[in-house]
């Protein structure tokens, strides 16, 4: 079991940077994937970053690739997601999110059973 709490969530201009923070907590491991995921209300959950705990590999959709940045803490066992440049666009609920660290599948593919309750970003024109 992994446990996740996000934070960091807020309302902000565009054009603003503002990061997430997730602690991590529970049993996980070097090939535990971990991603933030966005959904806005009549929409699918949309992974937007992702990375595994134990390595260097990193996972970015197009909608936010070259403005966020995900990353993580191993001493602090936190995870972070460090958003500039935000857009209203970027208005979502963003959720924290691992898998069962098996390391077997790609991050965009592995299937995220853990996640954290959501913190509500909101982006004003």
């Amino acid at each position: 079991q992994v446990q996740l709490e996000e934070s960091g969530g807020g309302l902000v201009q565009a054009g603003t940077s503002l990061t997430l923070s997730c602690k991590v907590s529970g049993r996980f491991y070097s090939t535990t994937g971990m991603a933030w995921f966005r959904q806005v209300p009549g929409k699918e959950r949309e992974l937007i970053a992702g990375l595994y705990w134990g390595d260097d590999i990193t996972y970015y959709a197009d909608s936010v690739k070259g403005r966020f940045t995900i990353s993580r803490d191993n001493a602090k066992n936190t995870l972070a997601l460090q958003m500039n440049t935000l857009r209203p666009e970027d208005t979502a609920v963003y959720y924290c999110a691992a898998d069962k660290g098996f390391g077997v599948r790609r991050l965009e593919e592995t299937t995220y059973d853990y996640w954290g309750q959501g913190t509500q970003v909101t982006v004003s024109p």
